[in-house]
């Protein structure tokens, strides 16, 4: 259960206050603690901490002590207006001249039914609002207006968490602390604040387990999901804190302990503005702000209590036995069958509100701010910005391939089948080719035949096999790069590295059992570079995958365009049809087939320098003596085995440019 404290023990009542603190502190701890309940210590943040017989990173906290409080940020908007571009072009009004103020050290709730706008007008806050949005109207936080320089002086809570599902607890906050902090911060201060938030959100004895569902492991409950969120969000212990719907998906239990969270953290200095959903009056409670919002306006902004004298004056009055807030909602959501009527309704309360001593003394409020925010210097404006230090792009690229290492490596179906399924095929497909001989007629096709198996393997089922990846990536990718944690190149480059490992020994082992049980050409230069081949066509294949993956969205459409795209490459790689045959409308169709580019250069390494190719007696076919004749029997040049390498490489590049390039139009921010 989760307690709060009014005042100190008398321990912790001797240790000095850091500024910015208060006498509230509010201790939280879970119901399966593994530590004992009673051995606790409070500090003067506003959250509770808890002793434990080995706190993680404990040197971490004697050199380095407690963490400083958060710089103070006020928030002031003024006729803010926000529209959505519909796919006619015209514009719709979500958010209707919308005025209002948030200081340091309040809690502020955006309250209204569905559809009233707070989710929108708390993203415009933010900085956050989706693409195809027009914002208009003032936004200034601390003298400035608002832009990217609030993903770092901001954090932002959303009403879905999304995880990375097979790294635990604190491999999740470590590699979070790498990617938002500055990078000037030492590597024992991330430890220290991994370790503050661990114990003072009672994650500690969660700190192990993973993120989301592997079969038969422990993953996070709901309630361990959103503290874990909202650790992460106050990583860079953020000023400024947005939270979307917080309770959403909790009972009233985990629901009070997240608000009692999120009211410590104001108690603490913090300015947070949460947009939430009929909360109890309990969690009422807990807020010193109340904006309540209906078809985009404001209907009242003030003291929950103000709310209640307001809507008493226009003759809306609660019942005793109604939760307040729900009432409100109830006032101001449309009713079915009488929309007209609803909507004069709540025009005429936001037109009460417009004109009532509450509106003017919000004002009065904005308009002080706003005069003393102009009356500021530059310099003064300038010294205000937080001085924040990106971590380098090499540090997030690191992190993020180590973060997408641990996806391969912890999911059995992605390393170790994929390693036993591709074992298991070649040696199939090896025994089929066992015992021909190889320098007859026959022993032609049968050779050509082994080479196709292998560019075959190495180009459909992987290139089939990334359709999912980025599709599925795609909501927690939007979300990190709003955020402003990396590039869309800095993830794409990063992800194509944690592949690569695999890239490389995939071909290799299945190159290698095919090679050897059919028999192929025994020497090390014919080998060595029929392996490279192959390790550079499984690569080719990746990349053209990742730029359907990007390009279209969706498994389901990607495999549309790419199954008659598959047809033509194997159509044209050199074993169905003669290329000089191809008619010339659809012959620049073998240009793209890098099926035909590794097929060539397979055939130059088996056939070069072959003279003794044994012709039947009697053959009703020209008869190939050399390994010359070969190739031009298929349209193959020797000429040309460098200029399928290098041909290979730049489909290599192209795909992997194309599909960033896709990627990027994807993630766009206008």
């Amino acid at each position: 259960m989760y307690k709060i404290i009014g005042d100190y023990d008398a321990e912790t009542s001797a240790r000095p206050q850091s500024s910015g603190s208060s006498s509230r502190s509010v201790h939280f701890a879970d119901d399966n603690q593994e530590q004992d309940t009673d051995d606790r210590d409070f500090v003067d943040s506003g959250i509770s901490q808890v002793k434990y017989d080995e706190p993680p990173f404990a040197e971490v906290e004697e050199l380095l002590g407690t963490s400083p409080s958060p710089r103070p940020c006020t928030l002031v908007w003024r006729d803010l207006a926000v529209h959505v571009k519909l796919k006619d072009g015209k514009l719709k009004r979500l958010v209707n001249n919308v005025s209002g103020i948030a200081k340091p050290g309040t809690l502020v709730a955006l309250m209204g039914p569905s559809g009233a706008g707070k989710t929108t007008l708390m993203s415009a806050l933010a900085h956050r609002s989706p693409d195809e949005t027009v914002v208009d109207g003032e936004i200034m936080m601390n003298g400035l207006p608002v832009d990217e320089f609030m993903h770092k002086e901001s954090g932002y809570m959303h009403q879905d968490e999304l995880f990375v599902e097979n790294l635990t607890v604190i491999e999740h906050l470590t590699i979070m602390a790498r990617l938002r902090m500055d990078r000037r911060t030492s590597a024992l201060a991330r430890k220290r604040r991994v370790n503050q938030l661990l114990r003072q959100l009672s994650l500690y004895g969660a700190r192990n387990t993973r993120l989301g569902g592997l079969d038969g492991l422990k993953t996070l409950s709901g309630g361990e999901r959103k503290r874990l969120a909202f650790a992460t969000e106050l990583l860079t212990d953020p000023g400024l804190l947005f939270c979307d719907e917080p309770t959403t998906g909790l009972d009233s239990s985990s629901a009070q302990k997240l608000m009692s969270l999120l009211r410590a953290s104001a108690v603490q200095g913090k300015t947070v503005i949460c947009t939430i959903h009929q909360p109890s009056s309990e969690l009422m409670a807990l807020f010193d702000k109340l904006v309540l919002l209906a078809e985009g306006r404001v209907a009242f902004a003030g003291n929950a209590s103000g709310a209640l004298y307001f809507f008493e004056s226009l003759g809306y009055h609660c019942p005793i036995t109604y939760n307040p807030t729900d009432y409100f909602i109830k006032i101001l959501a449309l009713t079915p069958g009488s929309e007209r009527a609803s909507r004069q309704a709540i025009k005429s309360i936001c037109d009460r509100f417009a004109v009532s001593d509450a509106a003017k003394e919000l004002d009065m409020e904005i308009q002080l701010e706003f005069h003393i925010m102009d009356s500021e210097d530059e310099e003064t404006k300038r010294l205000k910005c937080y001085d924040f230090k990106s971590p380098h792009l090499h540090t997030k690229m690191i992190w993020l391939v180590y973060r997408y290492l641990i996806i391969i490596l912890r999911d059995p179906k992605v390393q170790l089948l994929r390693i036993l399924q591709k074992l298991a095929i070649a040696f199939a497909a090896g025994v089929c080719f066992l015992g021909t001989a190889r320098f007859t007629q026959s022993g032609i096709q049968d050779v050509q035949g082994a080479l196709f198996i292998i560019i075959a393997e190495n180009t459909f089922i992987p290139m089939y096999s990334v359709l999912h990846m980025f599709p599925e990536e795609f909501p927690m990718l939007h979300r990190e790069l709003k955020a402003g944690l990396y590039t869309t190149p800095v993830y794409y480059l990063s992800r194509m590295l944690a592949l690569f490992p695999g890239l490389i020994l995939e071909p290799t082992l299945f190159t290698l059992v095919v090679y050897w049980i059919a028999g192929l050409r025994g020497t090390l230069h014919a080998f060595g570079f029929t392996v490279f081949l192959s390790i550079l066509v499984l690569n080719v294949a990746i990349a053209c995958g990742s730029f359907f993956s990007c390009a279209f969205g969706s498994m389901p459409v990607a495999m549309a365009y790419l199954v008659p795209f598959d047809y033509s490459l194997m159509i044209t790689s050199g074993l169905f049809i003669k290329l000089s045959t191809i008619p010339k409308y659809i012959s620049w169709i073998r240009y793209l087939s890098w099926p035909m580019y590794s097929n060539e250069a397979m055939s130059i390494l088996q056939w070069d320098g072959i003279q003794n190719i044994t012709c039947a007696e009697v053959s009703q076919s020209p008869c190939l003596s050399t390994g010359e004749e070969v190739l031009i029997e298929y349209d193959f040049k020797l000429a040309n085995f460098w200029g399928d390498i290098i041909a290979l490489i730049i489909l290599y590049l192209c795909f992997h440019i194309l599909a960033l390039a896709a990627l990027k139009y994807r993630t766009r921010r206008k």
